[in-house]
């Protein structure tokens, strides 16, 4: 796995909780504009006739990830018998945020958001998305494709590298715990930035406006399948161990019996509905627990950008 980023990793324990705190305000605030009204966190749905969902930023823009999973929670409340609301987040820390402040119900979110929010106490996994039938995925390093680049990092070395956001498994936490494991601080190692989408990051490269950037395999595949990029617009230097895929997760507080109903509708999902229901390569889900995410919580405990629990 792999890097490091320009400022979690740097901060004391309360600096990076100060951070976290700062994100938290401002995704809460342009929430505030898309959801309806929150649910408090204590409260069960309603007589379980409505339940918000939420997607993190798995398409280029929140408007096509909602119209490439919307048929998904479309579904999911049909199968429920309940009507529903849906909105995509622009960046994985804002989805960890909505779920913890009880505005969404069920999130289809990133591990790492996922985990935050758990952290939070804010939710529990329930289920993990299957992709071309595995329940895995890897984080990446991307370069131009003139650069040579025959050793990892070394050859490297001072060029512009772009991180995603801090709340991406991928783009973030993978990548800044691969390089504080390896002793190497990547704001002096490379021409360092953070913060961009994994879209952003792909067609950055590929336009020669970076030289490097992370990003995850799954979303690669899709950019060239769309078009967005070439497949010779970018090459892969780096590739993580297995990382576990998205979670679904259900906020504290939602009555049990609705999510247990959720993860079995979800369990039975056969790979000629997900054609159907999913967008392309997701082939449904295998029934998960927060066990199934710890990696994912070590790395961020390594980095400091959780409490340890214990």
């Amino acid at each position: 796995m792999m890097f490091l980023s320009n400022r979690l990793s740097a901060l004391g324990p309360s600096e990076v909780e100060r951070h976290w705190r700062r994100i938290a305000i401002a995704s809460m605030a342009a929430l505030a504009l898309l959801a309806p009204a929150p649910l408090g966190l204590g409260n069960a749905v309603k007589a379980a006739d409505i339940l918000h969902f939420a997607v993190g930023p798995l398409q280029p823009t929140p408007g096509e990830t909602k119209k490439a999973f919307d048929p998904f929670f479309k579904y999911l409340a049909e199968r429920l018998g309940v009507t529903y609301t849906l909105e995509a987040t622009t960046d994985w820390a804002g989805i960890a945020v909505a779920l913890n402040s009880g505005q969404v119900d069920v999130a289809w979110m990133g591990p790492w958001g996922y985990v935050i929010a758990h952290n939070q106490g804010a939710g529990d996994a329930i289920a993990t998305a299957n992709y071309d039938g595995k329940p895995v995925y890897h984080a990446i390093v991307i370069a131009r494709p003139d650069l040579e680049i025959k050793k990892w990092p070394g050859d490297g070395k001072g060029l512009r590298m772009s991180f995603a956001d801090v709340g991406s498994t991928s783009g973030w936490l993978i990548p800044t715990f691969w390089f504080k494991s390896h002793g190497l601080d990547p704001k002096t190692y490379f021409q360092y930035h953070e913060g961009a989408t994994h879209a952003a990051n792909e067609i950055s490269v590929a336009n020669g406006q970076t030289d490097l950037a992370t990003d995850f395999d799954r979303n690669r595949t899709a950019m060239i399948e769309s078009g967005a990029i070439s497949p010779q617009g970018t090459k892969i230097v780096w590739i993580s161990d297995d990382l576990p895929n998205d979670a679904i997760a259900v906020r504290a507080g939602l009555d049990p019996a609705m999510a247990k109903k959720i993860q079995e509708i979800l369990a039975v999902i056969t790979g000629e509905q997900a054609t159907v229901i999913l967008p392309k390569h997701y082939s449904g889900f295998i029934a998960s627990s927060h066990a199934n995410y710890k990696l994912i919580e070590d790395a961020g405990l390594a980095v400091g950008a959780l409490k340890s629990q214990k």
